[in-house]
């Protein structure tokens, strides 16, 4: 099947996202009241609150939103490839879904049998996406309307679900998947865990920012490699 599809019809994508509030104290209170339910099905310890877990809500689209997108798609450079990627990121998250809407849109009007790609991206990155994108009463673009259709029907790709062939029974991780392909680490210093205090502790959006590019070209690599591609060297990527 990856044979059949052509890089340059394939939009990568990574979400990052943090809760809506900064502290559970902040979320109305029948926020807080629903939190309280949806906690108590994840607390495992004993003497832990629904307030102690509240960053953990970030990875729920009912509790979180979306703060950055970044996205890559290659082009054509004679027989090679280039990769381009650009982020949509911001502290509206209405404004920033709208903005992703336009770049998903703009790249299935201009690519034939066109896909979406993201690791693990079947069970959070497009359903989140489409979630908050429902709650913040943007249409759907048609790549994320999936209601109705058959699996064979949506062009969605997941190179973690590629990775499994067929087996269930664990997640695997991209900083794992790099490592066994020899890819260069997207991870330093930072982790999806880290995303809340940086966001709202640190303030430091653009640094969030980085950290999911560093995802999305560790992304394409890996896909690549799926293909039984030589990977991009750094001086192939362009940040737009």
């Amino acid at each position: 099947m990856l044979d059949e599809i052509k890089l340059e019809n394939i939009l990568f994508l990574d979400v990052e996202t943090t809760t809506q509030y900064k502290h559970y104290s902040d979320a109305p209170l029948h926020i807080q009241e629903l939190w309280d339910e949806k906690a108590r099905s994840i607390i495992k310890e004993e003497n832990v609150t629904s307030a102690d877990i509240y960053r953990r809500a970030a990875i729920y689209a009912e509790f979180g939103k979306i703060i950055c997108v970044s996205l890559g798609f290659f082009k054509k450079d004679g027989q090679a490839y280039r990769l381009r990627i650009k982020s949509v990121s911001g502290h509206d998250e209405k404004i920033l879904l709208e903005e992703l809407v336009e770049v998903i849109n703009k790249f299935n009007r201009i690519h034939t049998n066109t896909y979406l790609c993201a690791h693990n991206g079947k069970e959070f990155d497009f359903p989140y996406m489409a979630r908050r994108m429902l709650i913040n009463e943007i249409k759907l673009p048609k790549l994320l309307d999936i209601a109705g259709k058959k699996p064979w029907e949506i062009s969605h790709l997941d190179t973690m679900e590629l990775w499994k062939f067929g087996d269930y029974k664990s997640y695997t991780p991209l900083k794992l998947l790099a490592a066994v392909f020899n890819i260069p680490s997207p991870k330093d210093d930072l982790d999806g865990s880290k995303v809340y205090d940086i966001y709202w502790h640190e303030n430091n959006l653009p640094r969030i920012v980085e950290y999911c590019q560093k995802d999305v070209l560790t992304l394409c690599r890996l896909l690549m490699r799926y293909k039984g591609m030589s990977i991009l060297d750094d001086n192939q990527v362009e940040y737009v």
